[in-house]
């Protein structure tokens, strides 16, 4: 009964992932392309990249990988060529979405915390460098994925997918580590350092500032400067601990398997893992709506013009 009781919650939780996942992200990359929202064209690069990288997740993995698989088993989908290919861009997205959150909270530490090197790497042109490298990089390393799979004969008229038995094979076994270790570990522990270098950064600045401005009206005094940043702040922080809270399960089951623990019997926080690492994938729009008023604007614009066209078309 427990375990029917997980499965619903699973088909639930896909189905409105599929839908509010592909309309937010679709929203946030169309608002956001647009360039009025108020962000630097560097941070509007990132962030675009970061939306599209998260819609091609939802796409491949939730709807492609788990809503077809569970509706037609016996689809394209699981011929052998389709199901080798379709691996690799599951994990080529996925290492998209996660290394990109990473250069992002790179990029937002330079421009916090390191003025001279800002000038150099936070720009337009090194932004499209970096992210055009990232996916570059992701779908070259997931490439020999595509040979961990082999054509099954024995089920239908086509040949189908079937997992080659690797585990007994060094190089595929350290292939298939690092690629864990590379996604999401050495992201994860990144953004955790990153995250807590810029908050030390900002204590000690913020303590300097007050030092040489003094409080002065009363303490009500308003610096710009620090107004500017702590919005930039609040971006960074909201985004990376995002990252941070809905990867955490995924890496504490990984760090037990190589601690050589069973997890056989925690199938279900295995589970709970994907769907927390998923749901990653259509917070960030959450994120940019509570936090960024320009983008709140542009979204109830994009949300209400069609209702106002429809109404424009029934009076006409």
């Amino acid at each position: 009964m427990g375990n029917l009781a997980f499965f619903l919650l699973q088909d639930v939780f896909y189905h409105s992932l599929a839908v509010i996942g592909v309309a937010a992200n679709l929203m946030t990359v169309v608002i956001l392309s647009r360039g009025s929202c108020g962000l630097s064209r560097c941070t509007g690069r990132y962030l675009v990249s970061m939306a599209a990288a998260d819609l091609l997740v939802i796409t491949f993995c939730v709807i492609l990988n788990y809503l077809c698989s569970l509706y037609f088993p016996f689809s394209f989908l699981t011929h052998y060529y389709v199901c080798s290919l379709n691996s690799i861009m599951n994990a080529a997205v996925v290492d998209c979405s996660v290394w990109l959150t990473v250069a992002f909270t790179l990029d937002r530490f330079v421009a916090i915390c390191c003025q001279r090197l800002k000038a150099r790497y936070c720009t337009e042109r090194a932004a499209v460098g970096v992210i055009v490298t990232i996916c570059l990089l992701s779908y070259l390393r997931n490439i020999p994925r595509y040979f961990t799979y082999e054509p099954d004969h024995t089920h239908g008229p086509f040949p189908r997918c079937r997992l080659r038995n690797l585990c007994t094979k060094t190089p595929w076994a350290v292939y298939l580590w690092s690629c864990t270790i590379l996604t999401p570990l050495i992201p994860y522990v990144f953004v955790l350092m990153l995250n807590a270098l810029t908050v030390r950064h900002i204590l000690v600045a913020s303590r300097v500032r007050r030092t040489f401005q003094g409080q002065g009206n009363d303490g009500r005094q308003v610096d710009p400067e620090m107004e500017n940043r702590r919005r930039s702040i609040i971006l960074l922080f909201a985004i990376s601990g995002s990252f941070i809270v809905l990867w955490m399960t995924r890496v504490v089951v990984f760090v037990f398997q190589e601690m050589l623990l069973d997890m056989s019997r925690m199938a279900v926080v295995t589970h709970v893992g994907d769907m927390l690492m998923y749901l990653n994938s259509c917070t960030n729009t959450c994120i940019y709506a509570l936090t960024q008023a320009k983008f709140r604007e542009e979204m109830r614009r994009a949300v209400t013009h069609p209702i106002h066209l429809f109404l424009k078309f029934i009076k006409g």
